[in-house]
């Protein structure tokens, strides 16, 4: 179906987050949707006032009616990416167990580093997600290590798997959950899940 209003007329300031938030036919799940015209938008937003924070001030309009808001951020630093982090108290950081994985991270860590400095003091990493692990493979493994290395505790136990049911849920429109809870990617997600209640409830 086509979108009236989408993500990117909120970033643009021409419509409120109430006016663009679908119910979905899953019980506390509401939506927030896009399309890849909100990339173009970032061209627009460069000359706004206060441009930095459009996100956490239609977020924060929403705050109270919901117990968690997720942002899918562009792992790019980008003005999206800022406008993401300012509005967070958390960052969560997928990271693929693949050849090169941790080399974006540093950089991604210190853009996180300046925000809290300039902008959002009150942001934290609440953890490093392992995601398109393969057991089978030496190199997952090794990357996995190298995480923990340098990561430590910060690194979730939930490990997500490389798995069909995963890679085919989104073109169905329905999570993973849904779509095949007794996957093995459905389950390492609910454990992820339990484990960011645990994190964010200390």
């Amino acid at each position: 179906a086509e979108l009236d209003m989408s993500m990117t007329e909120v970033m643009l300031g021409v419509a409120k987050f109430t006016d663009v938030v679908l119910q979905t036919n899953f019980k506390n799940f509401d939506l927030a949707p896009t399309t890849p015209q909100l990339a173009n938008a970032e061209v627009e937003m460069a000359g706004m006032k206060q441009k930095f924070s459009v996100l956490k001030r239609a977020i924060d309009s929403v705050r109270d009616d919901y117990d968690y808001v997720i942002i899918d951020s562009p792992p790019s630093l980008s003005l999206l990416t800022v406008n993401g982090m300012i509005a967070s108290d958390y960052l969560i950081l997928p990271v693929q167990t693949e050849f090169y994985a941790l080399e974006g991270v540093a950089q991604l860590l210190e853009s996180m580093a300046m925000v809290k400095k300039a902008m959002n003091p009150n942001l934290k990493l609440l953890g490093v997600l392992a995601t398109m692990y393969d057991k089978r493979t030496s190199l997952s493994a090794e990357v996995l290590a190298e995480g923990r290395k340098y990561f430590k505790e910060k690194v979730f136990r939930a490990l997500i798997p490389r798995n069909v049911r995963v890679a085919e849920a989104p073109s169905h429109g329905v999570p993973v959950g849904a779509y095949d809870k007794f996957s093995k990617g459905a389950k390492a997600y609910k454990e992820f899940a339990r484990e960011v209640e645990e994190r964010t409830s200390e």
